[in-house]
């Protein structure tokens, strides 16, 4: 007597592989919101969303990371320098200014 069985036949990609194939293309999700009362604009918001590798976001010239005071040590050691030296400008511009 033969045994009647289902076989299924089901393609599975598993969350490993979706987010390799995401980070690899990378994905953005753009929308705005805006809140008006009687025709007037009250509240506009931007809302702006990469998910990509670092490799990726790199390809496309996004580099923000790099620059950001919060993420890096030098850049906040750039942010550092660079107000002192507005600090000394300022400084030397008024001693240039007292002495005319």
């Amino acid at each position: 007597m033969a045994s009647n069985q289902l076989q299924h036949s089901v393609q599975s990609t598993n969350l490993a592989d979706i987010l390799e194939r995401v980070l690899d293309r990378g994905i953005v999700i753009a929308g705005d919101i805006t809140i008006s009362l009687v025709g007037v604009e009250l509240l506009s918001i931007k809302i702006r969303l990469l998910v990509a590798s670092v490799d990726k976001a790199m390809e496309m010239g996004i580099n923000w990371w790099e620059n950001d005071p919060y993420l890096t040590t030098k850049a906040r050691e750039l942010t550092d320098e660079n107000k002192a030296l507005q600090e000394r400008i300022e400084r030397l511009e008024a001693q240039v200014s007292v002495r005319q």
